[in-house]
């Protein structure tokens, strides 16, 4: 039994062929065109190719994708490749490869794949989060995906920064109109503009974590900064959702020592006498997003 997982990403779009076992046999990449037409376009090839490599034309197809498809329109909103807003992926996306297809947040798709057989497997409850260009999540319960009524589950990336400090407030300008949102703090952009506000430096975040590293005292004062940010946003999902295990993926889960950190600094947060929740870092990598979206579709 196999099925198809393709991850729309905005640089790259990724397919594989999954089968029973979680096991990958078949991938490939390609980069991800601007126009929307192309976009389906470049998916409807990749699922043509893979379907000759499974000698079959009816494999379950899953679609990881930015943003989320809306329940009352039916049309893509709130995703950062700007060109899918306000068109119908789904049902483009069925009828360039003529057959049925599930689609959800990559978010969702990173997390389903960490819980499935990841840093997640046989955990009750999970939540994935992804600390990249943007600050998403989703949640896993028994294996299952939980996108909420209106698809918006995992959002947390688009809430407050938790007991924010005098010079948080009001925040930085985020893209959903607010101002302080989690995605401003602990972004991958975001690190690098907080880095510029102390120091003065214009750093990438890799630049900042290498810098951290060999001992600069500002860059090690940034990635302390985001320590406890994350610390803080952490913690309300822990009061709110309690999972046995958070998973970090993303570019910034690289951080070293980022897990740790932040379970050192949970108890200052969390509203129990004890920390039971777990932060780990993600097993699959970049290719969680593509075996997800895979996942969407059940053996059964």
């Amino acid at each position: 039994m196999f099925r198809i997982g393709v991850d729309l990403g905005g640089t790259k779009t990724e397919i594989a062929l999954v089968d029973s076992d979680g096991v990958t046999r078949f991938s490939k990449r390609k980069p991800t065109p601007r126009p929307y037409a192309e976009k389906i376009a470049v998916i409807a090839e990749l699922v043509d190719e893979v379907r000759e490599v499974a000698k079959s034309d009816s494999v379950p197809v899953g679609i990881g994708h930015p943003g989320s498809i809306s329940p009352v329109t039916g049309l893509v909103r709130n995703s950062n490749s700007a060109e899918l807003n306000g068109h119908p992926l789904d049902k483009d996306i069925e009828t360039a490869i003529g057959q049925m297809v599930r689609c959800a947040n990559d978010a969702n798709c990173f997390a389903l794949s960490e819980a499935v057989d990841g840093a997640g497997k046989d955990a009750n409850t999970v939540f994935g989060v992804i600390l990249g260009t943007g600050v998403g999540g989703g949640i896993v319960i028994k294996g299952q995906l939980i996108s909420g009524h209106g698809l918006l589950g995992g959002e947390w990336g688009h809430t407050g920064l938790p007991w924010a400090r005098a010079d948080e407030v009001p925040g930085p300008d985020c893209k959903c109109g607010l101002k302080g949102c989690i995605e401003t703090w602990l972004s991958g952009p975001a690190l690098t503009d907080d880095h510029l506000r102390a120091s003065k430096a214009f750093l990438s975040p890799a630049q900042i974590v290498a810098a951290a590293v060999e001992g600069n005292a500002q860059a090690a004062a940034t990635i302390e900064r985001f320590h406890d940010r994350l610390a803080r946003g952490l913690s309300t999902l822990i009061n709110i959702l309690d999972p046995e295990i958070i998973v970090l993926g993303g570019g910034l889960s690289n951080i070293p020592g980022l897990c740790d950190a932040v379970e050192e600094r949970l108890p200052q947060f969390v509203f129990s006498d004890q920390v039971t929740t777990k932060i780990r870092k993600h097993k699959h990598g970049d290719s969680s997003g593509v075996r997800g979206a895979a996942w969407l579709w059940p053996l059964e």
